[in-house]
């Protein structure tokens, strides 16, 4: 099985390169919210003990997440691989992630790291909340977010590179990204 990573700091261009991605290698999207999303709506246990922690304000436990993600492994045995957007976050995760796969003996062979300059990323990140109205997207909750994902995101790429893992790709030129994620992905997959 073909299992991908993808992170980088909001604004790097996560979501339209995992799109791209997957239309290139067949590989199925992974993105936590959207998982919490269904198994709510399904009232899975899973969901409901989800549900839970989110009525109450709270984030959802790294194994309850962890848990979602090996059920689906689990149903669709027929799928090529796996693109992780945005998951793990933090190390805690990064290694729950690696131990639940290698009980269902299969593993991560790449993680793209999308490198973008912090300027650059604020910028688009202003732009894309002009654009689209998210009011998430304004100076004080994209320097919030920018310091978070450095706090608990970036010990990521140490775990990561020490496993041999972990390809840093250049994000500033956009046109640019994917044939730099093909130039890294063709020879491994």
């Amino acid at each position: 099985m073909l299992n991908v990573v993808i992170f980088g700091a909001p604004g790097s261009g996560k979501g339209t390169q995992s799109e791209l991605i997957i239309g290139k290698y067949g590989l199925r999207h992974v993105s936590t919210g959207e998982i919490l999303r269904k198994e709510i709506e399904k009232r899975s246990e899973l969901g409901l003990l989800a549900d839970e922690y989110i009525s109450k304000g709270q984030l959802v436990p790294d194994e309850v997440i962890i848990g979602m993600l090996g059920d689906i492994l689990d149903e669709d045995r027929n799928v090529k691989g796996y693109i992780f957007d945005g998951f793990p976050r933090t190390l805690a995760q990064g290694e729950a992630l690696d131990k639940m796969l290698r009980e269902k003996n299969t593993s991560i062979v790449a993680v793209l790291n999308l490198s973008v300059e912090e300027d650059e990323l604020i910028q688009r990140l202003l732009k894309r909340g002009e654009i689209s109205g998210r009011s998430d997207d304004n100076p004080e909750t994209i320097q919030s977010r920018l310091d978070v994902y450095h706090n608990q995101t970036e010990p990521l790429k140490t775990y990561y590179k020490r496993q041999g893992k972990l390809f840093i790709i250049k994000g500033d030129n956009i046109d640019d990204v994917f044939e730099r994620i093909t130039d890294t992905l063709n020879p491994i997959l």
